[in-house]
């Protein structure tokens, strides 16, 4: 789990890292698409992997599947609440959020199942 662990923290922190960089330095539409989306993809793509850190302590989170649910279900109540004007994670309802947590859960799981298993023999 030690190994795993350090591959999520490392992926955390590149997030993280392109937060803090923003999409200034991008032309208009790379900044428009990074101000109105890219956290809608990044964070439920991060906290999948935060549950890939608690799946030996809670052992349904060993099915992706699982995991997925989970976090669409959180980022599209959330989504849901903003609509009603009880903010949680954001200010703004956007219907097309929902669209960009499936995408950013749908991505996570592929790099969890798919990439990850490939270049780590210890990721499965």
């Amino acid at each position: 789990m030690n190994r795993k662990k350090g591959v999520v923290l490392i992926n955390m922190f590149l997030v993280a890292t392109v937060f803090v960089i923003g999409a200034d330095w991008a032309g208009p539409a790379a900044l428009r698409f990074f101000k109105n989306w890219f956290a809608d993809l990044a964070i439920p793509f991060s906290y999948y992997f935060l549950l890939v850190l608690a799946e030996d302590q809670f052992k349904p989170l060993l099915k992706w599947q699982v995991k997925a649910i989970s976090i669409f279900a959180l980022c599209s109540l959330s989504e849901t609440l903003q609509y009603f004007g009880i903010y949680a994670l954001a200010t703004v309802f956007d219907p097309l959020d929902y669209l960009m947590y499936a995408i950013g859960v749908g991505f996570a799981a592929f790099v969890d199942r798919i990439v990850f298993t490939r270049l780590f023999r210890f990721w499965n």
